[in-house]
């Protein structure tokens, strides 16, 4: 599903050091606990290795479950957290991303806003800090069955995160950063900025030039939709570049699961 929206301006991050303005910005509202979001993290990680030095990007958490008194999907019938099962069963078989079901039925989360909330607070020190901290966070939830909801999961999250980069992490900071009201005011701006564009479901991309119209692609898709888009938007981008070999990927996405890297592989380019 894709929308054309008004564009406007505001920040975003590079994969890349280069000081030429990008040519494409993305805005990506999604959520720790979504496991189509995980799903789609081989097109996601493929598009920014692309267009690496032509895009910029930033995340927008979008607080899908606050607490499941008020959690409807329509969409996928799902009132409980029990029919949450099934869905993530769909995300693995149409991926091929690991995902662990068995969370739903051993130990359920409770909402996603925690953390969402500690991605906010990561985004405080860097967005490679954010970066970080959100794929843990997937990690840890969808492949671990451990629940994101619980502080004690947050706080081993954010111990583990700080030992393999201590250069990028603060874990102190962190631990007082994510009950802090900075990161509460950024997390809310970006749930009423998803209300506001109406985005319900997840992952959504705005996909445009800087303060430009834009297009917004809902859900999961595969890798040759999003190019079909970006070349919507930038036709003189082409179709970005592709990774000669395991090797070369990999010194870009130091870690990777089997589906992510053999998506990379498998494009022609």
């Amino acid at each position: 599903m894709t929308h054309h929206l008004a564009g406007s301006a505001l920040g975003t991050v590079r994969d890349d050091e280069t000081a030429a303005p990008a040519a494409v910005e993305i805005v990506y509202y999604t959520d720790p606990l979504c496991c189509w979001s995980w799903a789609f993290e081989p097109q996601w990680r493929m598009l920014r290795y692309a267009f690496a030095g032509q895009m910029a990007w930033r995340y927008r958490m979008a607080g899908m479950l606050r607490c499941w008194d008020d959690y409807q999907d329509p969409v996928n019938s799902i009132h409980r957290p029990a029919q949450m099962g099934p869905l993530w069963l769909q995300a693995h078989q149409t991926s091929g991303m690991p995902l662990d079901a068995r969370i739903w039925t051993e130990d359920q989360p409770s909402s996603s806003w925690p953390a969402c909330l500690l991605v906010k607070a990561a985004e405080l020190q860097s967005p490679i800090a954010a970066e970080l901290i959100l794929r843990r966070l997937r990690e840890a939830v969808m492949t671990e069955r451990r629940n994101i909801a619980r502080q004690s999961v947050l706080h081993e999250i954010i111990d583990a995160c700080a030992e393999a980069r201590p250069d990028v992490i603060d874990p102190q900071r962190l631990r007082c950063d994510m009950d802090g009201d900075h990161a509460r005011t950024n997390f809310m701006d970006d749930v009423k900025n998803a209300r506001f564009r109406q985005i319900g479901r997840f992952p959504a991309l705005v996909i445009r030039r800087p303060r430009t119209a834009g297009v917004l692609v809902i859900g999961w898709r595969p890798f040759e939709a999003l190019l079909r888009t970006v070349a919507e938007v930038a036709p003189e981008l082409g179709p970005g570049r592709r990774p000669r070999d395991a090797d070369v990927y990999l010194a870009f996405w130091p870690q990777l699961t089997t589906p992510e890297l053999e998506l990379a592989l498998e494009i022609e380019g």
